[in-house]
């Protein structure tokens, strides 16, 4: 076993070296962590038999849980952009609070609509509408893209199904009910400071016009479903993994209601049933045939594979890590 003192400089020699295959040597990531999963294991003193057979223990127990979230939340979330819930969500927002306060509508509509999505999805699926607010109020766009930002990342880090959070819970062996409850305490306030609050600030010393060739209008509003339907969608997860908390702590253990909600409530059904219904529910009654539906679940799972890999990539080099320790 090495000492403490070497497995930690191991360690920062890693994230130094995976951060100059990234940035100087322009490697893509999941390469560079390969690399650096290899390295970290030659230097941790791991016999070079061990080093792939590590390698695929820590890629296999990363994924195993959240391939699925990932694949199905990906899927859920690209069908409920392309049938106009998104847009419906961002629009009823910016509505509601008006043009005087369209940063906090951006905030709110960013962290709502970024919950089935990934970060870098959600902010191009939604800098349109923060256009088109930009546009027709004359303001300062810097005041209107730092909340969706916000928004948006406070999501993405802290409530479930977002795969960092996910992850996390996994990992930890944690309540997902209890996950999504402290998520929510933490990216709430977290949004609020970092979007509408700074946003404003910072949009005294920062001015950003949008150009007119920038500009593309949202979906139009006859073609969206309903608010409340759209918002429901989105919601229903995060109900179900919640009811099964609530399960755990008023219905009797080993009763049939609460082996039916721990069943409902584990994040695969929840995240499949919620993808049943907006293809269902959603997509096809709005017209969309089978083979678009196919295409779009098809289009959503490339973005998802990258990022799938690229966690996995994580999860073999932490394993190279903390192996010998």
């Amino acid at each position: 076993m090495m000492s403490t003192a070497t497995l930690v400089l191991t360690a920062v020699g890693s994230v130094l070296l995976l951060l100059l295959l990234v940035m100087k040597a322009r490697l893509h990531a999941f390469v560079a962590l390969m690399l650096v999963s290899v390295g970290a294991g030659i230097l941790s003193g791991m016999p070079l038999e061990k080093i792939t057979e590590t390698m695929q223990q820590g890629m296999g127990g990363t994924l195993g849980f959240l391939a699925i979230v990932v694949a199905l939340g990906s899927m859920f979330g690209k069908i409920l952009h392309e049938t106009g819930a998104v847009d419906q969500i961002a629009m009823r927002m910016l509505k509601t609070f008006g043009e005087q306060r369209a940063h906090y509508a951006m905030g709110i509509a960013g962290f709502i609509c970024a919950l089935p999505l990934f970060f870098e999805v959600a902010v191009v699926l939604l800098i349109s509408i923060a256009f088109a607010v930009a546009k027709r109020t004359g303001g300062n766009l810097v005041r209107l893209v730092i909340p969706l930002f916000a928004g948006v990342a406070a999501a993405a880090a802290f409530v479930l199904p977002g795969p960092a959070p996910m992850l996390l819970a996994a990992q930890m062996h944690a309540d997902f009910g209890w996950m999504i409850l402290l998520g929510l305490c933490a990216a709430i306030p977290g949004m609020l400071i970092a979007g509408p609050l700074f946003g404003s600030f910072i949009a005294r010393h920062v001015h950003f016009t949008l150009p007119e060739e920038s500009f593309r209008p949202p979906t139009d509003q006859q073609t969206l479903p309903s608010f409340g339907f759209s918002l429901s969608l989105i919601l229903f997860p995060l109900v179900l993994v919640g009811l099964k908390t609530i399960g755990a702590h008023f219905v009797e253990q080993g009763s049939r209601l609460y082996n039916i909600l721990e069943f409902v409530g584990h994040p695969f059904i929840a995240i499949l049933l919620a993808c049943l219904i907006t293809i269902y529910g959603l997509a096809r009654r709005q017209g969309m045939d089978k083979s678009r539906v196919m295409q779009i679940c098809g289009e959503a799972l490339q973005p998802a594979g990258i990022i799938l890999l690229v966690i996995g990539a994580g999860g073999s080099l932490s394993r190279c890590w903390w192996i010998r320790v």
